[in-house]
């Protein structure tokens, strides 16, 4: 049984490995575009990041956690919103991590790889863990 949990939770985490990709590109896609633009580093991480939000959403609801999303009403809203707070959260650290090394006068797209990892982390167990929560 033990066994067949954790083959679960590993595949589990391989959907939400893929639908952080396709989310990712869409945030790394419109970070680029933002740069290219003369947008500040900080800004443009924020501004890609909540577009990519909108997309993982999406793909974490209807491709990963399907039978863990609430029905619709109450339930529904709470876990919108918890959603949101973990994307935040992840924006957040996302932010300051670009911010900061762009302070410090490194590369921002070096800088926004190091912040993917450290934002993949945080919003995996926080949406694992109380966002998609079984019932």
């Amino acid at each position: 049984m033990q066994a067949v949990a954790l083959r679960l939770r590993k595949a589990l985490l391989v959907r939400y490995f893929a639908a952080s990709v396709l989310a990712l590109g869409v945030d790394m896609g419109c970070f680029l575009a933002l740069l290219a633009l003369g947008t500040a580093p900080g800004p443009a991480s924020a501004a890609a990041y909540s577009l990519g939000i909108v997309a993982h959403w999406l793909l974490s609801s209807r491709t990963v956690f399907t039978d863990a999303v609430a029905a619709e009403g109450i339930a529904r809203t709470r876990q919108k919103a918890l959603f949101v707070l973990s994307a935040l959260i992840g924006l957040a650290l996302t932010t300051a991590v670009v911010s900061g090394a762009a302070a410090f006068g490194a590369d921002p797209r070096l800088a926004k790889l190091a912040a993917v990892a450290v934002s993949f982390a945080a919003t995996w167990l926080l949406r694992e863990r109380i966002v998609f929560r079984p019932a």
